[in-house]
């Protein structure tokens, strides 16, 4: 919708500083995060997400067109995990819901991988059984079958950066 809009650079600034960042309710752990967003003055609200941790919505701003509120977790999301463990227990004993969340999610997706490196990964540096080559195989196939490009962030106190900085992008690409 906002695709058929010009806006100028001082209209798109408007409505970058106004995004709210959206929390999914089930998402534990991430103090870190959102005292991220508390310390930059981020808006964000809990809200059950249907896919991902994490996307972002528009509030209605007559003054630029837009009557209501644009929500976008239909479009993009960040799933975070916060560690090699808890991803290679999704891969290992829930793969197939993960699997049928990654095929039902946006087009638009990122796996936000906290506490690791991709060595980490490749090196089996991690507390689970999983096996490194399935591990790697599955990252890369994801990747591919999904559209599910994986980040590692070794230092969780950048996720909240990382996580703003993928939305302010991709709304700021559709607005230009």
């Amino acid at each position: 919708m906002l695709e058929r809009f010009a806006f100028t650079d001082k209209e798109i600034d408007e409505l970058i500083g106004s995004m709210v960042i959206l929390v999914d309710t089930r998402e534990k752990e991430n103090g870190h995060i959102t005292d991220h967003f508390t310390k930059k003055g981020i808006a964000f609200k809990k809200k059950a997400l249907s896919q991902g941790d994490y996307s972002f919505m528009l509030p209605a701003n007559e003054a630029l067109s837009i009557p209501r509120d644009l929500y976008f977790d239909h479009e993009i999301m960040i799933e975070r995990k916060g560690s090699l463990e808890e991803l290679s227990g999704n891969l290992a004993q829930q793969r197939d819901r993960f699997e049928k969340e990654l095929a039902l999610a946006p087009a638009n997706k990122v796996l936000l991988i906290e506490n690791a490196s991709y060595a980490d990964m490749a090196a089996g540096n991690y507390r689970t059984q999983y096996n490194k080559k399935s591990f790697w195989a599955s990252l890369h196939s994801f990747w591919h079958r999904y559209g599910l490009p994986f980040v590692f962030i070794e230092n969780k106190k950048c996720s909240g950066l990382f996580i703003y900085g993928t939305f302010c992008y991709y709304l700021k690409s559709h607005l230009k």
